[in-house]
């Protein structure tokens, strides 16, 4: 018993055509290389984009930094002038020196403690097994 020919192209029609799928296969992996490509390319322009803005930030925090400085260093002469009036300009100076060593000796011991704390996961400013 034979098939007719119309039954025979009937059955060819629901059989996909192989390379039919290939090409669709080819066009879908072609169609997500360049959706990677494009963002790859986005991401790349946003990057840079921040990269500036976080640059100017950068500067001009360096200029706040220098202003701070030369703020800091008129301030001591204003004071080194001002005892200078009550006292030998040499002392004065010392004084103003023995200040700032104060200071910076408060500042080191507070970061270095900080430092200690971030290293070993101590939060408390004592040592681990430490006098409080």
């Amino acid at each position: 018993m034979t098939t007719p020919p119309s039954a025979r192209h009937a059955a060819r029609e629901d059989v996909p055509d192989v390379a039919a799928v290939g090409d669709l296969i080819g066009n879908v992996a072609r169609d997500l290389s360049t959706l990677v490509r494009q963002e790859l390319a986005l991401a790349r322009a946003e990057l840079k984009q921040e990269a500036a803005r976080t640059g100017r930030a950068a500067g001009a925090l360096t200029g706040a930094g220098a202003a701070a400085g030369f703020a800091v260093l008129f301030l001591s002469l204003a004071v080194w002038a001002a005892l200078a009036s009550v006292m030998h300009p040499g002392w004065a100076a010392l004084t103003v020196a023995v200040l700032w060593t104060g200071a910076a000796t408060l500042l080191y011991a507070a970061g270095r403690a900080r430092l200690r704390a971030v290293r070993t996961g101590n939060t408390r400013l004592n040592p681990p097994g430490g006098a409080r």
